[in-house]
């Protein structure tokens, strides 16, 4: 009975996975997706829903993989069925991404039957987050990189306004959104900017204010307005 079960009601019992071995790539995939979850919240910043996502991503990867087995149509079924998931999340940031991707990678390993090589990925993807949060590689870039929100008037022409401005306090600057407010009586801009030295980031704001009449500005790392996951 035990054995008509496990063969499934449309298998020819050629391609049936044993339930040892099944169980075997489920605690693996497991295991894995704690490691990667574990040592992500460890070096990024992210929050508990990404977290979740990461630890339990390589086991339903692996048993699709395993629930595929080699049937050609089944995984064109499954490819379609996971593209309807991207028009139903948003699309988050470079190291997301990657994330995902890595534990993606572990489940289509442990999936195929590559226990060791799996267990083997997941700790070096571990090691390079670890490497890469030491040297603060994002950090030193990111400390600099602002985006920077001013309202203005609608009689000022905003064109070239601040460029003096951003010549003296900024290595680079690009207005990248502008919003009409107020019944159309202010303006928002939203510039991206990297600053030259993030401490006069002060008086780059009170210069600022000179010009757009002490209007509302606020300064937010990119991170911040950066859609999550």
């Amino acid at each position: 009975m035990l054995e008509s079960l496990l063969n499934g009601i449309f298998t020819s019992g050629s391609n049936v996975i044993s339930m040892g071995d099944f169980m075997l790539c489920i605690v693996s995939s497991i295991i894995c997706g704690l490691i990667l979850a574990f040592i992500y919240s460890r070096t990024c910043k992210t929050g508990k829903s990404f977290l979740l996502s990461l630890a339990i991503l390589p086991m339903i990867v692996c048993v699709v993989i395993m629930t595929v087995n080699g049937n050609v149509g089944a995984g064109v079924a499954v490819a379609g069925a996971f593209s309807l998931v991207r028009f139903r999340s948003n699309p988050g940031t470079a190291k997301e991404i990657c994330a995902i991707f890595g534990a993606m990678s572990v489940g289509l390993l442990l999936g195929m039957g590559y226990i060791a090589y799996g267990l083997i990925f997941s700790v070096i993807f571990a090691l390079v987050l670890l490497v890469y949060s030491a040297f603060n590689m994002d950090r030193r870039f990111e400390s600099k990189q602002r985006v920077l929100t001013i309202t203005i008037p609608e009689s000022l022409n905003y064109t070239d306004v601040f460029e003096d401005i951003f010549g003296r306090y900024t290595d680079s600057h690009r207005l990248t959104h502008v919003k009409t407010t107020n019944m159309g009586s202010l303006f928002k801009l939203t510039f991206e900017i990297s600053q030259k030295d993030p401490a006069n980031e002060k008086n780059m704001i009170d210069e600022l204010r000179c010009k757009n009449g002490n209007l509302e500005i606020s300064v937010s790392d990119v991170s911040t307005v950066t859609a999550e996951l």
